[in-house]
């Protein structure tokens, strides 16, 4: 370990210095993952991708844990092509991505690895990403921490005006806090669209579901609040991530 102040993000990193931390005993690694898509008429469309980053950041320092270079494009089919803006990968694709990630890692030394993933679209080809590379490389532990769920506490403040929520209060609130340059404040005002699926049965593409591409009450947003928010995410998030650091299998058995 080289101790406190040092180097946290992966890219800035020479390889020596990677060796050094594998030799020190630093076998974990932080992977953002997000999306471009739409945000609606008031956030740009790398929301996604600027808030793992930036929760990554924050959690590496906290815990000591290299950032990996973010993905900046996810599984975003469900926006539609209505709204500019949007480049979405196909499932599969998005696996294939984070196995091969994932491979390299752990032929390198790499055995755990956490996952911030900043879209929800991301979470079942992510754990499918998960099965395959538990399958395949012994004893490799990954865990995958979506935004706006790492906790109750967080998972309240998303669904406090919308349960299916996008680009709405939170989001909007974030934003402000992290990415002002992402925001653009002239239109949160008009920008809420009501959460239209409450009754529905089936998973609706999000130009049948909203106006605007918004889901919730962006108006309702804040600096203030993001800036509180984001420390109970960082918080919540630094406290599971410390606790995978020393977890280990209830059994010590062979997959195979």
């Amino acid at each position: 370990m080289e101790g406190r102040g040092a180097e946290m993000n992966w890219a800035n990193l020479t390889w020596p210095e990677i060796q050094r931390r594998l030799e020190g005993g630093l076998t974990a690694t932080i992977l953002p993952i997000g999306a471009t898509e739409q945000h609606g008429p008031h956030l740009g469309v790398g929301m996604d991708s600027s808030l793992a980053e930036k929760l990554a950041d924050a959690v590496a320092k906290v815990c000591e844990v290299p950032r990996l270079p973010t993905l900046p494009y996810g599984c975003s089919l469900g926006h539609s092509h209505r709204w500019p803006g949007t480049i979405a990968l196909r499932p599969q694709t998005l696996i294939d991505v984070v196995v091969d990630t994932g491979r390299w890692l752990f032929d390198a030394g790499f055995t755990r690895l956490f996952i911030v993933n900043g879209h929800v679209g991301n979470q079942a080809p992510l754990r499918c990403a998960l099965e395959i590379l538990r399958a395949e490389c012994e004893d490799f532990k990954i865990a995958i921490f979506t935004t706006g769920t790492l906790s109750d506490r967080v998972k309240s403040q998303f669904d406090e005006d919308a349960s299916d929520w996008h680009a709405n209060a939170a989001e909007t609130a974030l934003m402000m806090h992290l990415c002002p340059e992402l925001v653009r404040e002239d239109r949160i005002r008009e920008a809420d669209d009501p959460d239209r699926t409450g009754d529905c049965v089936f998973a609706h593409p999000v130009n049948r579901t909203s106006r605007n591409g918004v889901t919730g009450q962006p108006s309702l947003a804040s600096v203030e609040m993001g800036d509180a928010l984001f420390k109970i995410m960082v918080e919540d998030l630094s406290q599971q991530i410390a606790k995978g650091l020393e977890e280990h299998s209830p059994l010590d058995v062979s997959f195979h």
